[in-house]
């Protein structure tokens, strides 16, 4: 059986000629790409593309495809943007972009306040292409884009902390923070089992940036856990530390699940945005998430 998503990968990489324009097109990834490719050559039994030094070039069968498919495949995609306009209508199914690092914290305070939601989750580029062709609703995200075709607002801010396990002894840290000792305060984070989401370790580079004006940490994650909330519910039942967003922390260091070690006057605040595309029928529901996320975040 012929999967339709075969027929979109291959209108995309027809129009690119390049699989990787494809990919980024498609929001997927290159490799995605070519095994779907793989697989319509297999189903119609004929090479559809050539590789070149750069990108690749339609065969003949691939041209013949393209004419017998492409009015087709884009009545058939008119007839779907068609019926999301009218469900969003019906029964106001809106989608939404976030960072998954995000989505416990801010994007499920939404949940209560709309009966049909599509999450996905990007990173702050991709979410404003996907807000910016219309393949996405709104987006809430943690950098500012200046174009003139979309909607953007501030709803509030974030900020970088140290977080550590309830049953961690700081004690001696605090006396280190108020004589404002920073060779002593390093060297007892380096002494710690650290938590991160991400091998890069990106959080805790950009706090010491801030803070101790280093651009590489001496230490290592020992554990790497790629959602962030999962990785301080899991901080939470162990011993360590972690750089987190504070609103990420916020319930769990009033539940006394974890305690806040630092959050430092050198660390500035990131703001947070909400993205929609120009759109008269997503005015109100764009007020109504402003004001949710503005609850949220005690903007």
């Amino acid at each position: 059986m012929v999967n339709l998503e075969w027929y979109r990968t291959f209108k995309s990489v027809y129009k690119n000629g390049n699989f990787s324009l494809a990919a980024k097109e498609l929001f997927i990834s290159q490799p995605a790409v070519s095994q779907q490719i793989v697989m319509l050559e297999a189903h119609v039994g004929y090479k559809l593309f050539n590789r070149k030094s750069k990108g690749v070039e339609p065969t003949e069968y691939a041209k013949l495809l393209n004419n017998l498919i492409i009015d087709a495949l884009d009545r058939l995609e008119n007839v779907e943007n068609g019926f999301r306009a009218k469900a969003f209508n019906s029964n106001r199914l809106i989608s939404v972009g976030i960072s998954r690092h995000l989505m416990s914290s801010i994007g499920s305070a939404l949940v209560s306040k709309f009966d049909f939601i599509d999450f996905s989750f990007h990173i702050n580029d991709a979410l404003f292409d996907l807000v910016n062709t219309k393949k996405l609703d709104f987006a809430i995200m943690t950098k500012q884009f200046d174009t003139f075709d979309t909607i953007q607002k501030k709803v509030g801010e974030i900020k970088q902390v140290i977080v550590g396990s309830a049953n961690l002894d700081f004690s001696g840290f605090e006396s280190k923070k108020k004589n404002q000792d920073y060779a002593a305060i390093e060297n007892w984070l380096n002494e710690q089992k650290w938590y991160s989401h991400d091998a890069g370790i990106p959080h805790i580079k950009l706090f010491w940036l801030h803070v101790f004006a280093k651009k590489r940490p001496s230490m290592v994650a020992n554990y790497i856990i790629p959602s962030e909330y999962e990785m301080l519910e899991i901080l939470s039942e162990n011993t360590g530390v972690a750089v987190t967003w504070d609103i990420n922390a916020k319930n769990l260091i009033e539940e006394k699940k974890l305690q806040l070690i630092w959050n430092s006057d050198e660390m500035p605040s990131t703001a947070v945005f909400l993205l929609s595309g120009k759109n008269s029928n997503l005015t109100a529901v764009f007020e109504d998430i402003e004001n949710e996320l503005k609850a949220v975040l005690g903007s």
